[in-house]
């Protein structure tokens, strides 16, 4: 790794620190300053974090939230360039595709990896989600927001097409006329809107913000792990699947299910009449 990566490396792990606490892996977007904007090596390394949560036992619920009050992300922050490696004799300015594989790599491989981790996320929402950052409210499992935060596809006032996988997403929760007003007029959504349209789960003030997500996270990290990874895939496939598939999906998971360590100490907790135990495997 080259003094260049190395930095960037160091820098990922101040602007994107976490921690874990009782099965709950905390993630916190820590550029308030400019407006929690990710750059690449932040995206890079949320894409980490994500991938490592979904494999990692001792893991079993994620949130993800930002520093500060004003800001949950304003998207990418463009002003601060990748290396890019050394131009031949001859090349272009811009090479035909670049762009492409760019986004390839870029929020669409972070909104996948976000909608594939096992575990529950929660967006604990500090502030304004705008442009490529509503993707994260929009992939999230659960979205707890404080009252003054507020959503906006921003897009349309830049003259650009969502990315991020927002168009995706948005019709999938609001429907697709209103996901078209969305993205059409890029008019801001409050935070009591966003529960009424069903993107957020629960609106709290700012004060109450942490202890409310702190609530919802180590509940759910103290659930059966396995069963609530599974569901998700399912909810998530039922979009896309022909009924005859996602009952096959269905009838596997069960089947798998069953057989973990939860999926028996659930029926025999019941059976002996105690209260159950769940360790996530």
């Amino acid at each position: 790794m080259s003094d260049t990566e190395n930095d960037f490396a160091a820098r990922a792990l101040t602007e994107l620190p976490t921690r874990l606490d009782n099965g709950v892996l905390w993630v916190t977007i820590n550029r308030a300053e400019s407006g929690n904007a990710i750059p690449f090596y932040v995206r890079d390394r949320l894409i980490e974090v994500f991938r490592d949560a979904h494999v990692d036992v001792a893991v079993r619920c994620v949130v993800l939230t930002a520093a500060g009050e004003r800001h949950f992300c304003t998207g990418a922050d463009l002003s601060v360039r990748p290396p890019m490696p050394p131009r031949t004799e001859g090349m272009p300015e811009r090479v035909v595709g670049t762009g492409i594989d760019m986004m390839r790599r870029g929020f669409q491989t972070l909104m996948q990896a976000m909608l594939d981790c096992e575990k529950p996320v929660i967006v604990a929402l500090n502030g304004t989600a705008a442009g490529g950052g509503s993707m994260f409210t929009l992939a999230a499992d659960l979205v707890i927001a404080a009252e003054h935060a507020k959503l906006i596809q921003v897009f349309v006032r830049r003259g650009l097409v969502p990315d991020g996988g927002v168009a995706y997403l948005l019709p999938r929760i609001v429907g697709m006329h209103k996901a078209k007003e969305l993205i059409f007029f890029g008019d801001d959504v409050p935070a009591e809107e966003m529960l009424r349209l069903g993107i957020a789960n629960k609106v709290v003030p700012m004060a109450e913000l942490e202890s409310a997500t702190r609530a919802w996270a180590e509940r759910l990290a103290q659930g059966p792990t396995k069963a609530i990874g599974w569901s998700k895939k399912l909810l998530h496939d039922a979009s896309e699947l022909s009924r005859r598939d996602l009952l096959e999906e269905e009838a596997m998971l069960v089947e798998l299910n069953t057989n973990t360590h939860d999926g028996m100490e659930g029926v025999n907790s019941f059976r002996e009449k105690r209260p159950v135990e769940f360790t996530g495997w």
